[in-house]
């Protein structure tokens, strides 16, 4: 089964500078990500072309070329970028695997009676949904298509297309090559320190020595330099439920909570929902300086409680490392759907439950009647604003199951 990967590098570079396109260049690479280890990201050509790589730290990079220039990272265009070209790749038939930006894997088994009947002519039907620069590889393991479209040009695809040519093209590949795999990001030094360089050196080792002295992730890496890989998994089709608001100058605190508070409210109202519990949420922010910043939220129990999904996300708010001039709240999994509890018999709350329940009918009849903003609540953010407009907004009138959710 031919592997097709499409390659697109420095797609979070190219996303930071955004218009700028001119600081391409220019020495210039990715600063840290806020809260992460202090190593540049994504380089420009110059940059690499005075010794700074991707991974390197600040210092070190900064001494080699002392007038290198770090911009901000923006991992949401990065984000919005590449979905874009995965969009693209489906509607010519493809079901891509893409776990980051930039990267992606699909099957040519099933297209190539759609576009002519090679896999040269799936190729060409990829390059003209994909963007400029994208460079496609092609092989019989996600690995070997990968290591082929690392080295094709833009617009002129690399075919490797038998397992034992596979083999031989791998062979005189370095092992760095097995960082693109995150799980033995750490192996290619190990086995540089042992002497083994190559892909193909690699190779000829046995399974059992290579088990006895890295366990799984040499098992892995063998079976990739022979040229065999795990079979693709194509990723389920995006359900994009997100929702921004822009935030006042210098918010912080009460403000960050309360712009929160809406948010959630704004995706749980979302038709979208369909009345399902949320699974994983990230949280988004996009800085007053420029950049970006992501943190995804996995609930143990998937939810579609306002409490529950607040106290999950509103520690992340302390992780801001600067002023934000909007936040912003995305849905990426959802769970079953949301039940309500039924009430015991002869529970003293019952009968503030019927009522309960009859308010959120009343609410449902007025939205279908006049639309979805119908009934709203007001929401206070900041009551000591001397800016009228900023002591409180507008929020859906929260209902889950049919009943309205009591408090504030």
């Amino acid at each position: 089964m031919p592997v097709i990967c499409a390659l697109l590098p420095r797609l979070s570079l190219l996303a930071a500078v955004g218009g700028r396109r001119e600081l391409l260049g220019e020495p210039v690479a990715l600063a840290p990500e806020p809260g992460r280890r202090a190593v540049v990201g994504e380089a420009s050509n110059a940059a690499e072309a005075l010794g700074v790589t991707p991974g390197m730290a600040v210092g070190e990079a900064l001494a080699r070329c002392p007038e290198l220039r770090l911009v901000p990272p923006d991992p949401d265009g990065a984000r919005r970028r590449w979905g874009q070209a995965l969009d693209g790749l489906e509607r010519i038939g493809a079901a891509p695997e893409s776990d980051r930006p930039g990267e992606a894997f699909f099957a040519s088994d099933g297209l190539r009676e759609l576009h002519g009947g090679r896999t040269e002519d799936v190729l060409a039907a990829a390059r003209r949904t994909l963007p400029a620069g994208v460079r496609l590889g092609a092989g019989p393991s996600r690995f070997c298509s990968r290591a082929a479209a690392g080295r094709a040009r833009p617009g002129r695809p690399l075919t490797v297309s038998e397992e034992e040519q596979a083999r031989g093209f791998l062979a005189p590949l370095p092992v760095a090559l097995l960082r693109s795999r995150p799980e033995l990001a750490e192996l290619p030094d190990v086995l540089e320190r042992l002497g083994l360089r190559t892909l193909g050196q690699l190779a000829a080792l046995s399974a059992a020595a290579v088990s006895e002295r890295f366990g799984h992730p040499g098992l892995l890496a063998l079976d990739l330099a022979l040229g065999r890989d795990t079979p693709l998994d194509p990723r389920r089709p995006p359900e994009p439920v997100a929702e921004r608001l822009d935030l006042p100058e210098a918010a912080s605190g009460a403000q960050l909570e309360r712009a929160l508070e809406l948010l959630v409210a704004r995706v749980l109202a979302r038709p979208e929902r369909r009345g399902r519990a949320l699974r994983s949420l990230v949280l988004t922010a996009r800085f007053v300086e420029g950049g970006t910043w992501r943190r995804p939220v996995t609930l143990r129990t998937a939810s579609a409680e306002p409490e529950r999904l607040g106290l999950a996300l509103a520690p992340r708010l302390s992780e801001l490392p600067a002023p934000a001039e909007s936040l912003g709240v995305e849905v990426e999994a959802f769970g079953p759907p949301a039940h309500e509890q039924a009430a015991l018999p002869g529970d003293p709350t019952a009968a503030a439950a019927v009522r309960q329940r009859r308010i959120g009918e009343a609410i449902g009849q007025a939205r279908r009647a006049a639309g979805e903003h119908a009934a709203l609540r007001v929401l206070e953010v900041d009551p000591d604003s001397r800016v009228p407009e900023r002591r409180a907004v507008l929020a859906p009138y929260p209902v889950e199951g049919g009943r309205p959710r009591s408090g504030p």
